[in-house]
């Protein structure tokens, strides 16, 4: 059984799968786009973007993973010098696969594996969000406005109706009539 095991065979030793992911890895990142069956490129797309990764670190370690997986320096100069800094401000998801149906001779399913060619702009992500910032504005201004009535000493007078011991529980203990200013800096320490 096969319960828990992660990958297609495809058909394939273990030396030839990884050889033919390490072609259609290295076509896609040389030629942008390439046409195989529907499975390869489910198998590929995950390994074609984590070199892109790579790519986009661009320090020498990942530069000699790049090279120890695709091998080819040709391939792995595009890589870190063309496609990876096209994709810089972009999170994920730099391929994509568009399926064309079935091939003519033994109607396996074929698709386009192709790199994702519109730039990743954080503006145009956030124009798709309805912002919710009409909606809490007005229950900040109402807020705001309450917040200043308090504040008003104007208010306060008109409110005190001449009951000094609720005007007393107000202010912070031991400042008295005194205010910030004119009390001790240490109450520790006596003059």
């Amino acid at each position: 059984m096969r319960h828990q095991r992660v990958g297609k065979k495809l058909g394939r030793d273990s030396a030839h799968r990884k050889a033919l992911y390490s072609n259609l890895a290295g076509a896609l990142i040389e030629h942008g786009r390439i046409k195989t069956t529907v499975t390869k490129a489910k198998a590929v797309k995950p390994i074609a973007e984590q070199m892109i990764t790579l790519g986009r670190r661009g320090d020498l370690h990942a530069r000699r993973q790049a090279t120890a997986f695709l091998r080819s320096r040709d391939v792995v100069h595009k890589l870190f010098a063309e496609v990876a800094p096209r994709f810089k401000d972009r999170p994920g998801g730099y391929a994509r696969i568009i399926k064309l149906g079935p091939r003519a001779g033994d109607a396996a399913e074929m698709a386009y594996l192709e790199l994702v060619d519109e730039e990743y702009v954080t503006a145009q992500r956030e124009e798709r969000t309805p912002a919710p910032a009409a909606v809490v504005a007005e229950p900040d201004e109402v807020v705001e406005e309450e917040l200043e009535e308090s504040l008003d000493p104007s208010a306060d007078e008109g409110a005190d109706d001449g009951d000094d011991e609720a005007g007393e529980a107000d202010e912070p203990e031991g400042l008295g009539e005194a205010g910030p200013e004119e009390a001790p800096a240490d109450p520790g320490k006596s003059d």
